[in-house]
C-alpha cells in the first residue's frame, strides 16, 4: 500500500461508518414500526380508538420526558418550535389516529401495504421541504416499489379499496409531512429529542383526549390489550422514532425512506405471527420485488 493510499483510507473509513451507521439505525427503526399496527390491533381489544391513540401519547410522553429530565436538556430555541409542531401532528396524533380508525374497519395486513406508500411520499415531500433532488434512477425504482405495493394491496383486497383507506391515505401525507420535518430536525438536534419534545408539546392534548376517551369508550382490560399500549407507546413512538430520525439526519430523508419499503412486508408476518390472519400467497414475490427497489434506492444518489 502506497503512502498516498494509507494516508486517504482512514478518510475513506470516516465517510462511511456514518452511512452504515444511519442505515442500520433507520433499519431498526422500520422493525419496530412494522410492530405498531398488530400493536394497535392488540390495543383495541381492550380501549376504543380514541382513547388508545391518546393513552399511547401520554405514556411516551412520559418517558421522553422522564429522559429529558435527567438528561437536564434545555428547552430548544424558538426557531425549532414550529418544526416540532408539524412533527408532534403528523407522527404524535395524525398517523396514529387515523391508522387506528382505519384499523376499526380493515385488516392489519390490508393497512400495512396501504402504508407501503409512505416512502415514496416521504421522498417526494423531502425533496419539495429540503430541495434535494434524487437523481431518476432513484425516483424510478421508488415508483417501481411503489407500484408493487399498489397491485399487491388491491391484490389482497380483491380489486376494490376498503372502508379505511381515506384515513390510510391522509395518514400518508401526514406521517410524511413528519418524518420530513423530523429528518430536518435532526440535523440540528439529537433524534431522540426531536421526539421527545414533540411528544411533551402534544402532552396537554393527550391528557385531556384520554380523560375524554376513557369517560366515552368501554375499557375492556387483557393482556393483549396492554402489552399493544405498552409497545405502541414505548416501541413505536419513542425508541421506534428516535433511531429513526437517529437514522435519517445520517442518511438523508429520501435514501431513509427507501428503507420503509421493506415494512409491509414484515408488518405481514407478524400479522400471521400475532394475530393469526391470512397470508397472500402473492407475498414472496412482492417481497422479492420490493427488496430489489430498496437495494437500487440505496446504490444510486
Amino acid at each position: 500500500m502506497t503512502a498516498q493510499n494509507s494516508a486517504t483510507l482512514p478518510t475513506t473509513i470516516a465517510v462511511k461508518n456514518p452511512v452504515r451507521r444511519g442505515t442500520a439505525l433507520a433499519l431498526l427503526g422500520v422493525v419496530a414500526f412494522s410492530l405498531t399496527f398488530p400493536a394497535t390491533a392488540w390495543g383495541l381489544e381492550s380501549f376504543g380508538p380514541w382513547s388508545l391513540v391518546a393513552l399511547r401519547s401520554v405514556l411516551a410522553a412520559a418517558i421522553a420526558g422522564a429522559f429529558l429530565l435527567a438528561r437536564r436538556v434545555p428547552l430548544p430555541a424558538r426557531a425549532h418550535w414550529a418544526g416540532l409542531a408539524v412533527v408532534a401532528a403528523g407522527v404524535v396524533v395524525g398517523f396514529p389516529m387515523l391508522t387506528t380508525l382505519a384499523l376499526t374497519t380493515s385488516t392489519t395486513s390490508h393497512a400495512a401495504v396501504v402504508v407501503g406508500l409512505l416512502p415514496l411520499t416521504t421522498a417526494a415531500l423531502s425533496a419539495l421541504r429540503t430541495g434535494a433532488r434524487p437523481s431518476r434512477a432513484f425516483w424510478a425504482a421508488a415508483l417501481a416499489g411503489a407500484a408493487v405495493v399498489i397491485a399487491f394491496t388491491l391484490a389482497q383486497s380483491g380489486g376494490a379499496l376498503s372502508e379505511g383507506d381515506a384515513y390510510l391515505f391522509g395518514a400518508l401525507l401526514v406521517c410524511a409531512a413528519g418524518y420530513t420535518e423530523g429528518g430536518r430536525l435532526a440535523r440540528l438536534l439529537p433524534g431522540w429529542q426531536v421526539i421527545g419534545w414533540a411528544l411533551v408539546l402534544c402532552l396537554p392534548l393527550s391528557l385531556a383526549g384520554s380523560a375524554v376517551g376513557l369517560a366515552h369508550e368501554p375499557v375492556h382490560l387483557s393482556g393483549h390489550g396492554l402489552a399493544g399500549l405498552i409497545w405502541a407507546a414505548a416501541g413505536s413512538t419513542f425508541l421506534g422514532l428516535y433511531v429513526w430520525y437517529r437514522g435519517m439526519a445520517e442518511i438523508g430523508a429520501p435514501r431513509a425512506s427507501q428503507l420503509q419499503l421493506a415494512q409491509p412486508l414484515l408488518t405481514l408476518v407478524w400479522s400471521v405471527a400475532l394475530l393469526g390472519e391470512h397470508l397472500s400467497p402473492a407475498a414472496p414475490a412482492a417481497a422479492c420485488a420490493v427488496l430489489v427497489c430498496i437495494a437500487v434506492t440505496q446504490r444510486v444518489k
